[in-house]
């Protein structure tokens, strides 16, 4: 009984060591699946923090029961936003305002593209490997745990055979063959049907090659229409600068200015006149009201008899509301 026991005990472990390779390659898969899913997702979406608003964003609205969930903002986009503003701004009969709003639908276009890829990648590669990582491997680390806990019964069991039944040791034995058995099934199966993952990449690369020829579609169509506008802008004959006349200032004449230089552009002729004329009728019409407020000053009779009093003239009429505001606010000119 003792020597049937060695050779069963040998032949668990040699067939354990033979399982050690299989199981070594089942965890570089594991880790490798894992690895790539998370690099993947940074490939198609690499801001991490767009990204955790986005994972906040698809929760919450699982949790309130929406069926569209909000996208990825793809930096293709943004940009192509950013053109179509400025571009509307500066004017799309100007050429840089167009080419801005023509490069900016592109930009929107590709992002769009973008997310085509973002989803067929997410479908075809990221979902099975995905599944691969819960169910297969989730299955097999299960399986490997049980038979730890089944070998370390068993060589308990064992060292302390002739203290306890034999047959104790014989279904401690039982039991860790058939875990060993479903475990290395389990592993067997995982690594023989490797093609599945290959097919997942295919279908990465395919979805990769898919958006790289819409792109190039996008970006060629984009650039024959810069190439055209380029050519029309420089087919077209150049404006010539036109300045506007130059404002002429009037030094002449400083009575009016109180020392000062007039800043008015000089007229025409005829509006000149017509100007002089409208003033000088002011004028006529506010002598009485300025010098019923100048009580020092004689009046106009006096004045024309008297040239060498001091005498003021209104630069401009107004209504004064109290008493003595037209004294304080009228300028005038004295003249010996």
């Amino acid at each position: 009984m003792t020597l049937g026991f060695e050779l069963e005990t040998k032949q668990a472990h040699c067939k354990l060591h033979m399982g050690l390779w299989e199981q070594l390659k089942v965890d570089v898969t594991s880790k490798a699946v894992v690895e790539v899913i998370s690099k993947t997702s940074e490939y198609l979406q690499p801001n991490p923090a767009s990204r955790a608003k986005l994972s906040m964003l698809n929760t919450m609205s699982k949790i309130r029961g929406q069926v569209k969930n909000p996208g990825y903002p793809q930096a293709e986009g943004l940009l192509g936003e950013c053109m179509g503003k400025y571009g509307r701004e500066l004017g799309e009969d100007t050429n840089f305002g167009g080419a801005l709003v023509d490069v900016g639908e592109a930009m929107k276009r590709l992002a769009e593209v973008k997310d085509s890829l973002d989803i067929d990648v997410k479908q075809n590669f990221i979902d099975p490997l995905q599944g691969l990582c819960d169910k297969d491997l989730r299955e097999i680390q299960h399986h490997l745990k049980k038979l730890e806990g089944r070998r370390l019964d068993y060589d308990y069991k064992k060292k302390r055979q002739g203290k306890i039944p034999d047959e104790e040791v014989r279904q401690a034995l039982e039991k860790f063959h058939e875990s060993k058995e479903v475990a290395e099934t389990s592993m067997y199966n995982l690594l023989e049907t490797d093609i599945e993952q290959v097919s997942q990449l295919s279908s990465l690369v395919e979805s990769q090659l898919q958006y790289h020829r819409q792109a190039v579609q996008v970006l060629e169509e984009l650039s024959d229409k810069l190439r055209d506008r380029m050519n029309d802008a420089q087919s077209r004959p150049r404006r010539e600068y036109t300045p506007k006349p130059k404002p002429i200032f009037d030094f002449g004449d400083d009575n009016h200015s109180n020392g000062g230089y007039s800043t008015s552009m000089a007229l025409p002729p005829s509006r000149n006149s017509a100007l002089l004329m409208i003033c000088f009728l002011k004028l006529s019409l506010l002598w009485p009201l300025t010098v019923c407020h100048l009580p020092h000053l004689p009046s106009p009779s006096c004045a024309s008899s008297a040239p060498e009093q001091p005498s003021c003239k209104a630069l401009y009429d107004f209504e004064p509301e109290n008493e003595g505001e037209c004294w304080a606010s009228a300028r005038a000119t004295s003249s010996p």
